[in-house]
């Protein structure tokens, strides 16, 4: 996660905090206050995100007999981010494919172009599946699926950040083009259609705040921040708990029923001893909230795992276990969706809100100014009275 994280983290805090909706789904029943999750019973489809740490840091991963014996025993797939078209990457995937683990291509743009898929970089994104596929074949590689990780232009909003009246100008702007959205999404569903038919599968992975547009019926957040509302064949939305300890697995069990697939993180972090990532109770009681709800889990990140010992203890972990989410979290998770869905329908009515706050701010000072005048009218015919007894 090194630099991506030092960019997402600031970012990703918002966005998360923004990203809480939907009603209390049933469970079991109450524990207290709280509401306890009952596991799936049989694991669910497991995924990890690995490889953004550098290609030795990468292949000394997989030099580890244990790791790959591990994936293979939790008949793991694994997404290998698409970061350059080297031999070396290509004999990451080569091994990958040898041992019998699924890959996954893990699209990635130059950090020039954004990084990640959005709005701003359609003809890069295009271009990249290009590359892919000659340098696919010029290897050798196979594929399980084709990742499409849709997130903000972080870099971008990093060089706003401090430059305000830059960043309400462009937010501001963005705020009303519609249009922008909507060839980014036409572009982004030709392009999932062409690496389809070619043979693979698509997963999509956005951000959390997606359910709440989908549910306000609204694409304002996709409209500022770039990101854009499309599906291939199976949709992960990123619920890192991690980013937001204070709500915790609250942010899974609100947006929970509105996914296809989840994955959850983060478990690695750079700073010493992987502080700030998730502990084995914290994404023990992650993976049973969230594969009660999908078959289809991601964990991010690999390396995390095998650094603190969670993959091993995965090859044996009850998926039949229960856990009990406090409601104090549930709690703020909904406060949290009912005011983003608030915000939502705010943004996407800004002219008429406008327009009716400055409807009452005339009724208020006609209101005041009828009530002055009356006033000084008064005090005129009181004081002519009083002349007159005089």
């Amino acid at each position: 996660m090194n630099q991506r994280l030092s960019r997402l983290v600031p970012a990703s805090v918002l966005l998360i905090w923004l990203g809480f909706g939907s009603g209390l789904p049933a469970f079991g029943g109450d524990s207290g206050d709280g509401v306890r999750v009952q596991g799936p019973k049989t694991q669910p489809e497991v995924g990890f995100a690995c490889c953004e740490h550098g290609l030795p840091q990468a292949q000394a991963l997989f030099d580890d007999g244990r790791v790959v014996a591990d994936l293979k025993a939790l008949h793991a797939s694994v997404a290998v981010p698409i970061e350059d078209f080297t031999a070396g990457r290509a004999e990451i995937v080569r091994r990958l494919n040898a041992s019998g683990i699924p890959v996954i291509a893990w699209l990635m743009l130059s950090a020039r172009d954004g990084s990640y898929l959005n709005a701003g970089n359609l003809p890069e994104a295009w271009l990249r599946f290009a590359q892919l596929q000659k340098w696919t074949d010029d290897y050798g590689l196979h594929w399980s699926a084709i990742g499409l990780d849709i997130e903000p232009n972080f870099s971008e909003l990093s060089e706003l950040k401090g430059h305000w009246g830059r960043m309400a100008a462009t937010l501001a702007r963005r705020s009303f083009d519609r249009g922008r959205v909507a060839r980014a999404q036409k572009g982004y569903a030709a392009l999932i259609a062409q690496i389809q038919s070619q043979g693979y599968a698509v997963q999509t992975y956005q951000m959390p705040f997606l359910a709440d547009e989908r549910m306000a019926k609204s694409s304002f957040i996709d409209r500022l921040l770039g990101t854009v509302d499309v599906r291939g064949n199976q949709e992960y939305l990123m619920l890192y708990t991690s980013f937001a300890p204070a709500i915790g697995a609250g942010i899974i069990v609100e947006l929970g029923p509105e996914a296809q697939g989840i994955t959850v993180g983060v478990t690695g972090t750079e700073a010493p001893d992987d502080a700030g990532a998730l502990s084995w109770d914290q994404l023990s009681r992650d993976l049973i909230v969230a594969s009660h709800f999908t078959r289809h889990i991601g964990v991010y990140d690999l390396e995390g795992c095998v650094r603190q010992g969670f993959l091993d203890r995965l090859t044996t972990f009850d998926w039949s276990q229960s856990v009990v989410v406090p409601g104090q979290s549930i709690r703020r998770a909904r406060r949290l969706g009912e005011a983003v869905r608030l915000g939502l329908w705010i943004g996407d009515n800004i002219v008429f809100v406008t327009l009716v706050i400055l409807l009452l701010m005339v009724w208020m000072i006609w209101c005041v100014s009828v009530w002055l005048i009356r006033r000084v009218a008064r005090l005129r015919r009181m004081t002519q009275a009083g002349r007159g007894a005089g």
